[in-house]
């Protein structure tokens, strides 16, 4: 029988303690590496390279969702992340946007069995498809971005786009998958947007496009995949948010 491989990574002893003996009872998970801190977490999770991870999302020395950034570079496995956390819903409800689950502290236990049997479910469905050539390429890890008012968003490369700036605003904003496009905080850089994921290519400079849905170049200009052709019409008749973009067909290749 297949055991999954979990890691907890959670300052507080007790709330540590609680997962990891719950965790136990269960035969299908083994738990092979507890952290009680940012910098210890970051060794467990390379070292052990978990199916399953519990992330507190405060830490002494960094935030559950800095770890994820210093390490998704690293990560060539599927690890799915379930932030174990005290945050009120509002934040969770920010936060969870790309992590698998939520654990809130503290938990019930019917409320960790729900989320294990689901990733008990996903794994088995994961196991059943092939992939396809609309599959993105860059699977990419789970960032942080910021808005305006500062409150924080978590974002998977999968759910994006594109990446566009309206220099009315002097602001990028994300073009989103079944979402309103986001606008992020004033100051961010094209060169900090290119180094959350390998996908990211910068090929004007108002626009970062997701290369996994690039489908062709034509006419100068790059073609996404069908499902982006509706989701940006917010705001493209302003002459500096339109949504046609177009590029020399070296940049695709020379922006990496």
């Amino acid at each position: 029988m297949e055991r999954f491989r979990v890691v907890i990574v959670d300052d507080d002893d007790v709330s540590l303690e609680n997962l990891d003996f719950s965790l136990r009872k269960d035969t299908r998970f083994q738990v092979e590496g507890v952290a009680r801190n940012g910098k210890q977490g970051k060794k467990v999770i390379t070292k052990v390279r978990p199916d399953l991870l519990f992330l507190d999302v405060e830490m002494p020395d960094m935030t559950g969702m800095e770890l994820l950034q210093d390490i998704r570079d690293s990560i060539s496995w599927n690890m799915k992340v379930v932030f174990y956390t005290a945050y009120d819903k509002y934040m969770i409800q920010a936060i969870r946007e790309s992590a698998f689950d939520y654990l809130l502290k503290p938990f019930e236990e019917q409320d960790l069995q729900d989320i294990l049997e689901r990733f008990i479910r996903q794994k088995e469905a994961d196991s059943r498809i092939v992939p396809y050539a609309g599959t993105p390429l860059h699977a990419g890890q789970t960032f942080i971005v910021f808005t305006p008012t500062n409150d924080m968003r978590a974002l998977h490369p999968a759910e994006i786009g594109f990446f566009r700036y309206c220099s009315e605003r002097k602001q990028w904003e994300v073009i989103l998958s079944q979402q309103p496009p986001l606008v992020l905080r004033r100051g961010m850089t094209a060169e900090q947007i290119i180094q959350y994921s390998p996908c990211f290519v910068q090929i004007h400079q108002s626009y970062i496009i997701n290369i996994d849905y690039l489908m062709i170049i034509k006419d100068s200009k790059c073609l996404l995949s069908t499902r982006w052709t509706n989701c940006s019409s917010r705001r493209n008749t302003k002459k500096n948010c339109k949504t046609d973009f177009a590029c020399e067909s070296s940049s695709v290749y020379t922006c990496r």
